[in-house]
């Protein structure tokens, strides 16, 4: 039997419920929804972390993409049906075209999530890739991911759709900080989803949330802000982070220099060739398609043994979680800082200047901003019909402060 015939074998019964650790039962409204879960490219989400090396500092955060999608979807779908009991219009074609869109937001990621989406193909966000395979699914399914694919873009007549897939207050930000907290055990993160939800609205067009919600938006705002900072930006987070970077550069370097990887060709197309925007052709998605992390953490542990001394180091000290030292601070670090720690590495390590600034010692920039009101931002609708941004509705006056972008400075280093 081909997989073709394996995809398209119908099904006698599609009117699944799924058991979801937060948001409970969720039952799939229809038979395409069902279809597109069952389909391998969102099937491989259960083998792609959320949270990418966040397990490195909390145990517990091994959920997956797949887990994501389907409690974004659950979110979702309660939202279409309170905007329905105000009276939005929101057709069936509709409803299961925004379900759509929210199932299939993610599954442009690659290995890791966030932590490599750099690493394997240059210059292309996850969200580029997720409309080329959702365009894929389209064609797979007949067409009928056409207005799941316009939400999805922001294209499609009814702006407030496409604001519950992508936005400051969106059911992916709203599923993922109560996941993330769930998993890593970070309470910062628990935010009144319920609440949220249940105070939307749409004026002109865009969606909204009423002015009696307001507390539980400042608490979502202020939620994401520290989540930020003890979970996603953590400094062990961006250690284990760096060293995953610099394994697959090495692995890269070695690749064009013609040493041997290993036989898994989908990882070596990605070590061997540049593949960016102009060169992320079809062949390049369909290896890509099936890359997932157990992919990287097997090459991972066979590169441990590897004739290579710095790849080996490399994948040694992650797999043993020995990873290295992180300094933050507000300020730029200076050249003086940055010689004296590739010294220390350099000392340490026993490898030349040249190869501990390459792949040992590293900086860079972190950005927290937990709110953004350029692009419309998180309108409030007001008692007396007006619309106004979430900062200016507030009378929490360190609402505000949080629209201004917190930069810090970190510096890898192994003394």
């Amino acid at each position: 039997m081909t997989l073709n015939t394996v995809l398209t074998s119908p099904k006698t019964n599609k009117n699944k419920i799924i058991n979801d650790p937060l948001h409970g039962f969720l039952a799939l409204p229809s038979d395409l929804i069902y279809d597109v879960i069952q389909h391998p490219y969102f099937q491989r989400l259960r083998r792609i972390r959320q949270l990418g090396m966040s397990e490195w500092v909390y145990p517990g955060a091994t959920h997956t993409r797949f887990h994501h999608a389907l409690g974004a979807l659950n979110l979702t779908l309660q939202a279409i049906e309170t905007l329905k009991r105000k009276g939005i219009e929101i057709t069936d074609q509709e409803a299961e075209g925004t379900a759509l869109a929210i199932l299939l937001h993610d599954i442009g990621h690659g290995p890791y999530s966030h932590t490599l989406e750099h690493t394997l193909i240059q210059d292309v966000h996850h969200e580029e890739i997720s409309i080329r395979i959702m365009h894929r699914l389209n064609d797979f399914f007949g067409g009928r991911l056409t207005v799941a694919i316009e939400i999805f873009t922001n294209v499609y007549k009814k702006p407030f759709l496409g604001q519950l897939i992508s936005g400051q207050l969106d059911m992916d930000r709203l599923d993922y900080l109560l996941r993330d907290s769930f998993y890593t055990g970070v309470s910062e993160g628990i935010v009144g989803a319920d609440r949220i939800i249940h105070m939307l609205n749409v004026k002109d067009g865009n969606l909204v949330v009423e002015e009696k919600g307001i507390y539980s938006v400042e608490k979502f705002l202020i939620a994401r802000r520290l989540m930020y900072w003890q979970v996603y930006l953590h400094k062990t987070v961006i250690s284990a982070d760096a060293l995953l970077v610099s394994i697959l550069q090495r692995a890269r370097e070695l690749a064009l220099e013609g040493h041997g990887l290993g036989n898994y060709h989908p990882l070596l197309h990605f070590l061997m060739n540049r593949v960016d925007g102009n060169s992320f052709d079809d062949e390049a998605l369909d290896l890509f398609l099936v890359l997932d992390d157990i992919d990287i953490m097997s090459s991972v542990k066979q590169w441990q043994f590897h004739e290579d001394s710095v790849l080996k180091v490399l994948s040694q000290s992650l797999l043993n979680r020995k990873l290295p030292r992180v300094k933050i601070s507000k300020d730029e670090f200076s050249d003086a800082d940055i010689f004296e720690a590739s010294a220390a590495a350099s000392n340490r390590l026993g490898f030349s200047h040249e190869i501990i600034t390459n792949f040992f010692v590293k900086t860079g920039v972190l950005e927290n901003h937990a709110y953004k009101s350029e692009g419309g931002g998180i309108r409030i609708l007001k008692k007396d019909g007006r619309v106004c941004d979430v900062a200016e509705a507030s009378d929490n006056y360190n609402l505000d402060a949080l629209k201004e972008t917190v930069t810090k400075h970190f510096l890898i280093h192994w003394s």
